[in-house]
């Protein structure tokens, strides 16, 4: 039942293979292991997803990539799962694990008023940036073996239910 549903909703291999910004990784994206779909893929797929997007880059896809390959998961679960991180959910996210980061270094939060400008935000990234890396460290970590877990018992009970279903 999950994998039927995981594979509805995605593009077939050979869409995959031929993006030109996968082309990076040539005769590695032919291993079978990155496209077979069971628990273990799937769940491995998720943590790695997950934690990749707390990584604060822009190339969080292809780096979601790469480490599907060097981890034998599911690639295309492992590059879609890193768009929990979107222009709508950063800002939160990122104040989350500044927070969390802050609160781990006994950092005070500040208590400056914030500007949006170029100037202010570079003034603030000085002080901030070591309490932000370990949020996301954290967060990111907690996040991917929440989901490695949560993926594995409700992949379980999708089977479970299917077996019931036929009895």
């Amino acid at each position: 039942m999950p994998k039927k549903f995981v594979k509805k909703y995605f593009p077939d291999r050979q869409k995959i293979k031929e993006n030109k910004h996968l082309k990076v990784f040539g005769s590695l994206l032919h291993n079978q292991n990155l496209w077979h779909l069971n628990r273990r893929s799937f769940a491995g797929a998720i943590a790695t997803g997950l934690f990749i997007a707390f990584i604060p880059l822009p190339t969080q896809m292809l780096i979601a990539a790469a480490a599907a390959i060097a981890l034998h998961v599911n690639l295309p679960v492992a590059v879609a799962t890193v768009w929990v991180s979107n222009p709508i959910t950063m800002p939160a996210i990122f104040y989350a694990a500044y927070s969390v980061g802050a609160s781990l270094l006994e950092i005070p939060p500040d208590a400056q008023k914030f500007a949006f400008s170029l100037t202010s935000i570079l003034d603030s990234l000085g002080a901030s940036w070591k309490p932000f890396l370990l949020g996301c460290f954290i967060l990111g970590s907690a996040t991917a073996a929440v989901g490695y877990v949560s993926a594995r018992v409700l992949w379980r009970w999708f089977v479970i239910k299917k077996w019931l279903a036929r009895q």
